[in-house]
């Protein structure tokens, strides 16, 4: 007779924390970020309320990490970088192919139903809600928009940009309209859409004669 195995708790741990991510994630979805309760997520996730208060102090915790946990697998999912680079912008010398690949990956994300709706409710929560919004800045966009100073600031350094351009300025000018476009749904987000941003903005960062 087989021995007796103790239950895993990690293991059973992990599945109720994604269980509570997939649950929170669908629910801010379907009804909102104000809607959305730990009561209704712990009812669709299957545990219960007070499995969560143990590992989250409020609502806002629980979906900022549930988003921030479906951005880094959304990120491991695009694979490595050529070369096994670790996750960033490529520098293949061309800066425009460069941003293009990223901007047209960006509007391939934000068309994706899975991503877009908890990013569209936590987007518009978080301009309300001051203290989600400086959350939702410092832990997910901030770490984004440091990988376009990187490579922004290479192309400096090859001449590529004008020496005098901010790249944190300049960045706005390729994230800025592909934000607009999508919150608003002014007209559709392409990749046509998406490499018209590159060539706009490079030809206004292009070094002067």
């Amino acid at each position: 007779m087989a021995p007796h195995k103790a239950p895993d708790s990690s293991r059973r741990s992990d599945r109720s924390r994604r269980a509570i991510y997939d649950a929170a994630l669908a629910l801010v979805g379907e009804t909102g970020y104000r809607r959305t309760t730990i009561e209704g997520i712990a009812a669709r996730a299957g545990v219960g309320k007070q499995t969560i208060y143990r590992w989250w102090p409020s609502k806002a915790a629980v979906l900022m990490e549930a988003f921030l946990d479906l951005a880094t697998r959304a990120a491991e999912e695009a694979g490595p970088q050529a070369g096994g680079a670790e996750y960033g912008i490529p520098d293949t010398g061309d800066l425009a192919a460069d941003l293009k690949l990223v901007l047209r990956a960006t509007v391939d994300e934000l068309n994706d139903p899975l991503m877009e709706a908890p990013t569209r409710a936590l987007t518009a929560e978080g301009i309300v809600d001051a203290k989600l919004g400086a959350e939702f800045v410092e832990k997910l966009l901030d770490p984004q928009l440091a990988l376009y100073v990187t490579r922004l600031r290479a192309a400096q350094e090859a001449g590529q940009l004008r020496p005098d351009a901010d790249p944190r300025i300049a960045l706005e000018l390729l994230i800025a309209p592909l934000t607009h476009r999508w919150l608003l749904r002014t007209l559709p987000l392409t990749h046509a859409y998406a490499d018209t941003i590159v060539d706009y903005a490079l030809g206004g960062l292009a070094p002067r004669p």
